[in-house]
Formats: C-alpha cells, sequence, structure tokens
C-alpha cells in the first residue's frame, strides 16, 4: 500500500506517544511489542518527529577493523549509493554492533549535511552523535548517546534487519519516532490513525478541562472518567 506525502505530514504533527495511544485503538488491544524499550538523545529535542520508512545499515567503531582500507571504502560507498537511492520519505536506522560499549560517532555535522542532501529526512541510531551545534538543519538525529570521537567507525552491512533500543526493524518497515522513541506500524495501521489520534486528542483534551476546574474532586474524576473511556471506544 503506498501512504499518500499528506498522510505522513498528517502524521508528523503528533509525537509518538499520540501514536502509540491511537496504535492501541486502531489495534484493539494493548501490547507490550513493536516500540522501542531504551531510552535515547535527541539531538533537537523540539525536531519534528521523523516518519518514514527504514533504510537500515549496521557500523561500529570499538576496535579497529580486520578488512583492508578499499574493502572498507567499498562498503561505505555503496551505503551511500544505498542512501542515494532512498524512495521518498526515507529515514535511517542505523544499528551500532558495539551496542553498550558504542564510542564513535557516524552522525555529526559531515554525514548528516550529506544525508539530508541525498534525501533523507534523519536517522534513528543506538549509536553515538557529535557535532550538537553543527548539526544539519532540518536533519533530525535521534541517537544513543553524545560523545566527541569517530574511533574506528565503519559501515559494516548496508540493506540489513538491524534491532536498535530493543526494537527490531527490517527494511522498508514504517517508523514513527520522536525524543521518546519510535514505533513500529504498517500501511494500514497509518491509515487508520488519523481517527483514531482525534478520539484520542479529543478525549484526553475533555478530561483535562474538567480536571482543571478548581472544584474538581474524587467524584468529578469518576465522571470524568467514565466520559473518557466512552470517547475512546
Amino acid at each position: 500500500m503506498n501512504l499518500t506525502p499528506e498522510l505522513l505530514n498528517e502524521l508528523r504533527r503528533f509525537d509518538t506517544p499520540t501514536i502509540a495511544n491511537a496504535l492501541d485503538l486502531v489495534r484493539g488491544t494493548r501490547s507490550g511489542e513493536g516500540f522501542s524499550r531504551r531510552p535515547l538523545v535527541a539531538a533537537n529535542p523540539g525536531a519534528a518527529p521523523l516518519v518514514g520508512y527504514a533504510r537500515c545499515a549496521r557500523i561500529r567503531a570499538l576496535t579497529p577493523p580486520d578488512e583492508d582500507a578499499a574493502t572498507i571504502r567499498e562498503r561505505r560507498l555503496a551505503y551511500y549509493r544505498y542512501v542515494a537511492d532512498s524512495p521518498a520519505d526515507s529515514l535511517m536506522v542505523i544499528e551500532d554492533e558495539d551496542g553498550e560499549e558504542a564510542v564513535g560517532a557516524y552522525w555529526g555535522e559531515i554525514n548528516t549535511c550529506l544525508h539530508k542532501r541525498l534525501g533523507v529526512g534523519g536517522v534513528l541510531t543506538n549509536g553515538v552523535i557529535r557535532d550538537l551545534d553543527d548539526l544539519e538543519p532540518g536533519f533530525t538525529v535521534l541517537g544513543g548517546r553524545v560523545g566527541p570521537s569517530h574511533a574506528y567507525v565503519r559501515v559494516t552491512a548496508v540493506d540489513v534487519p538491524v534491532e536498535v533500543f530493543g526494537l527490531a526493524i527490517v527494511p522498508g518497515e514504517l517508523i514513527h519516532a520522536d525524543r521518546h522513541g519510535a514505533v513500529r506500524l504498517t500501511p494500514e495501521e497509518a491509515v487508520a490513525l488519523p481517527e483514531a489520534i482525534t478520539r484520542i486528542v479529543d478525549a484526553e483534551r475533555e478530561l483535562l478541562t474538567r480536571a482543571r476546574q478548581p472544584d474538581f474532586d474524587y467524584a468529578a474524576l469518576l465522571e470524568a472518567w467514565e466520559a473518557f473511556e466512552k470517547r475512546r471506544v
């Protein structure tokens, strides 16, 4: 199913927790799967959410490579070709294979500039980020930690399944991510989300409006919560 740019732009208006809540309505049940499990670092906490199709790769940097320089260079250029060939509304999802020992920043001033110019909107990575004051404007960076060095960073695999922050992602999957984390959704769920979001937002707005009244008490909470539950159904 091909999603319209208008629908994806609509989903960018809402933070990822709202999307997660709306997905529960769409699916008719809560879930303990399909979302990130560990905290991340947003280079710009106020940036718009990343919404798009995953372009996936793996990197590592902790130890020196055991491959020759020519092989490493060839794979890096193949990676940039992969980025350049990305369809519209793509985002990068990069797994740092060093995991909790990740030390090498792949994402800084240069790579955010190159990727933005090659047509992708941002990156979700468990790896290291740097150059926080010089990142390319309009390119969203969600990383695992901040660090100063690139160490021995190199691309190890391109167009492969990855796992970041406890969330498994396959190339081409639709992702919604912001400073809170990431969720995975199907195109069919994305189509149903705007209606579900409206129900969630309206129900929450009414509940909060009642809660902020000066005479709000437990009895008013029971009444307000009953109305809230009915609006969510």
